[in-house]
Formats: C-alpha cells, structure tokens, sequence
C-alpha cells in the first residue's frame, strides 16, 4: 500500500510528490532562497511490526526550512542490518523518482543514512553497502552524526 505524503502539520499533500516538490522548489526559488534538499529515512520495530517515516527536508540557507513526510507500516520481521538496508533503499528510491527535479532547479541533494560510523554499534554492519550503495549512484552520502535528515528529522515521526 502506497503512503501519501504529508507536511509536518499532518496536511495531506493534494499534488503527486513530483509535482509538489517541483511547484515549492519554484515558490523558492523566484523568492530568491537558496535551497539544499536532504532525504532520510528511520524506522523503529515496535511489536511485530516496523513502522518507516521518510523525510524530504528542504534548508533554506540561512532562513529556516520545511520537510514532506512519508510514513509506512509492515509486518516483517528483520536483521538490523536488513532494517539498515531498507531503510537507505526507501530513502534512494524517492531520490531516484525525484532526481530530475532537483537537477532542473540546480538543487543540492545530500541521502542521509541513519547508520553509525562506530563500529561498536550494531547499525555499522550496513554502513559500507549503504555508503556504496547512495555514492555509487552519483548522491551525497551522510551517516550519523551528520544524517540530520534520517536521525533527527524521521526520527521524531516514527517514534
């Protein structure tokens, strides 16, 4: 089952995501902001399900920002590593359907990877495939501590 995006409000957004990214990058951009775009997914298990919130957030430098919110419920069980995973595919998917948009506003695009660099963490198992996996396709990679978008923002939606 397809998730709709949402505003961090709870406002359901009336257009495709193509379309509402495309129209608000162009909102921004005749306002003269300069945008960088990350997005990010987390996930937590709770019982046997693992609930997913994916986050498109947009920085306006210097002025604040705004983020598009995708949540999703499965019942699976999985590794850490698999939930890792998952989790940087959920997160390379929307930048795949939404690559082109970026590229015709000239937007920077950083995926950010809820996974730890520390390998006492459980999480660092999945750290050089996810890393491969999002530069191998030509994106910004950032793991914790610098995933903002996945470790901060998603993560206060799936909780």
């Amino acid at each position: 089952m397809k998730q709709q995006w949402r505003t961090l409000n709870g406002t359901r957004l009336q257009l495709s995501i193509k379309e509402a990214v495309r129209s608000r990058l162009a909102l921004e951009t005749a306002a003269g902001h300069e945008i960088k775009v990350c997005i990010g997914t987390d996930s937590q298990v709770k019982g046997t399900e693992v609930n997913f919130a994916t986050v498109i957030v947009f920085i306006r430098k210097g002025k604040g920002g705004f983020m598009f919110i995708r949540s999703e419920k499965i019942s699976y069980k999985m590794s850490i590593k698999e939930r890792m995973l998952s989790e940087v595919m959920k997160s390379m998917q929307t930048a795949f359907d939404l690559c082109d948009v970026f590229t015709a506003f000239n937007t920077a695009l950083e995926v950010h990877a809820d996974i730890n660099t520390d390998p006492a963490f459980k999480s660092n198992d999945a750290l050089k495939e996810a890393m491969g996996y999002i530069a191998g396709q030509g994106f910004t990679f950032r793991a914790k501590p610098n995933a903002f978008a996945s470790t901060s923002c998603a993560n206060k939606i799936v909780q």
